[in-house]
């Protein structure tokens, strides 16, 4: 599968990612002190879902699609659509008529939520894309677009000087061993910020390979280690993109409540057949040994 996220932008597993992300940020801004966010593997920011990548995919009918047709008909409940309202609205900030031709990225999407006090690190190494992010922020004093392999940055970049932040780690599973690069970043990462909160995407496309990533997360001794996956069809026997991972470090004390709501609405309005279904459950806890 190539990742190049112009092809997937809007899909299911973006809308499950970037709902997760600002229930994260929400959270954050309830206490008044500033907070950066580090976005390793950024992309370009803003997707046209009618250029000639997400045309050739067409995954976002799947996806965003959905949900916003949802959201307008008024099928889900007061406090669901409350939860997702800023996804919503940051949606619909990009595009100027009903109907959605622009999907914002994790760093847009990260812009729209952050207060006057509050920074955003986006870093990509692709060096056309990073040019095009450069451009989207240029003249934006609270971000800060820079020219670099985002695995650095999980060292080089940590703590922030704010003391609180949000790390997104968002790969695009192109080569092989990124599974283990997230585990052994996320320790070295921890190490130097124990206190962050650390949002880490993956492909729920070979299970055994899931497994065994949940598995070396656990033999890292990091506590408070939070798991939420969402599948749209039953596995497959070959490996093919049948869920979306996110593995959640520190989470808002909130946010295993607020997903109990949000998870089964998704697999209802973008699940694919009988199989499809979400788990939420903890790698560690607070509290257990190492």
């Amino acid at each position: 599968m190539n990742y190049r996220h112009a092809y997937h932008a809007g899909n299911f597993a973006d809308v499950v990612k970037h709902i997760i992300l600002t229930r994260i940020l929400e959270y954050m801004k309830l206490k008044d002190a500033a907070f950066r966010v580090i976005d390793t593997h950024a992309g370009i920011g803003l997707y046209d879902l009618m250029g000639p990548e997400a045309a050739k995919t067409i995954e976002w009918k799947s996806g965003i699609f959905r949900l916003m047709e949802a959201v307008d008909n008024n099928e889900l409940d007061a406090e669901t659509t409350a939860l997702i309202a800023p996804f919503i609205n940051a949606v619909k900030a990009e595009n100027t008529t009903s109907d959605i031709r622009y999907y914002p990225g994790s760093p847009l999407l990260t812009r729209h939520l952050l207060r006057k006090q509050d920074r955003l690190s986006a870093l990509e190494l692709h060096p056309n894309d990073v040019k095009t992010l450069a451009k989207l922020f240029d003249g934006d004093y609270q971000v800060r677009v820079t020219h670099l392999d985002g695995w650095l940055a999980m060292g080089a970049h940590l703590p922030p000087k704010e003391k609180r932040g949000v790390v997104l780690v968002d790969p695009p599973f192109e080569i092989g061993g990124e599974f283990d690069r997230l585990v052994s970043n996320l320790a070295k990462a921890h190490k130097k910020f124990s206190g962050g909160t650390y949002a880490l995407w993956y492909p729920v496309k070979d299970h055994r390979e899931v497994k065994k990533f949940h598995q070396a997360l656990y033999d890292t001794g990091i506590q408070k280690i939070m798991v939420a996956e969402l599948s749209i069809r039953a596995p497959s026997l070959e490996p093919r993109l049948d869920g979306t991972g996110m593995i959640i470090v520190n989470p808002p004390y909130v946010l295993e409540k607020e997903l109990k709501l949000i998870l089964p609405m998704l697999v209802k309005l973008l699940c694919e057949d009988k199989g499809a279904g979400y788990r939420l459950n903890w790698i560690r806890k607070e509290g257990d040994g190492a």
